[in-house]
């Protein structure tokens, strides 16, 4: 015999009602877990742009890198770098390591691998001892709905080098590129991707600023990462119809950062 309607109401209310504090109680836990990983997080991100002494400011900041590999590697987006050097000035591609005043310690890097489809890049210091390295997730095992957390610069040298912290959702698993509705709305590097490019990327419930582009994606009890953040690449493809941008932000999976890696090998 099926109990009536009132009592299963009950029933459902009585276990709401249990369950809310067992998810109050993880709360906190959750908390602890990212304060810890970011102890181990912070110290591998880094500050990517360019240096000459002579001007003012000296350092222009581009975007947002992360050590891996060795150390000696730095991870970043492609359209962080700039598009060339100008070396009868003195100018170099850095790194910016944060540290306690506005500036924080300068190191040269060059740049030893790029994958413009994927829009990622990889520098190599240029001596110095290593960097803590982030170890990079196994490809494939992430999931809409899980907790993730990012850090970087976002916008930049305005808020001082100091690494912030959002987190958040992978909110979705999308296409990098989407048919539009109407032919005028494409361009030939939406058209290139829908033939060549169907991998997909992350999209978050999160908000990312100019300057978090090349941040790591992780997961905020181990700190392995899971994604590199992408504010130019992704969000040109899939917005290019939207008058005003989005708060919609986006990650490339790290499989495709691990195939850069393994490709200098």
């Amino acid at each position: 015999m099926n109990p009536r309607p009132e009592t299963r109401a009950r029933r459902r209310l009585l276990a709401c009602a249990l369950a809310l504090p067992a998810a109050l109680a993880l709360a906190p836990i959750a908390r602890a877990e990212l304060a810890s990983t970011l102890a181990r997080v912070k110290p591998s991100v880094v500050a990517v742009g360019t240096y000459q002494r002579t001007r003012s400011p000296a350092f222009q900041f581009r975007g947002t890198g992360f050590a891996v590999g060795d150390g000696m590697l730095v991870a970043t987006n492609a359209h962080v770098l700039p598009d060339e050097i100008d070396g009868a000035k003195m100018e170099a591609l850095v790194i910016v390591l944060p540290g306690d005043d506005l500036t924080g310690a300068v190191r040269p890097v060059k740049v030893v691998a790029t994958e413009r489809a994927q829009d990622l890049a990889l520098l190599r210091l240029e001596g110095g001892p290593p960097l803590p390295a982030l170890r990079l997730a196994g490809g494939g095992g992430v999931v809409e709905g899980q907790e993730v957390a990012f850090t970087g610069f976002p916008i930049g040298a305005v808020l001082g080098m100091t690494p912030v912290t959002h987190r958040g959702i992978v909110s979705a698993i999308t296409p990098i590129a989407i048919p539009q509705a109407n032919s005028r709305d494409l361009n030939p590097a939406l058209i290139r991707r829908l033939a060549t490019d169907p991998f997909r990327v992350y999209q978050l419930d999160a908000t990312a600023y100019p300057g978090n582009s090349g941040s790591p994606l992780y997961d905020p009890a181990s700190g392995e990462v899971i994604g590199v953040l992408n504010m130019v690449f992704v969000k040109s493809t899939k917005e290019k119809v939207l008058a005003d941008p989005s708060g919609i932000s986006y990650a490339i999976p790290v499989e495709y950062l691990q195939r850069l890696i393994a490709g200098r090998n």
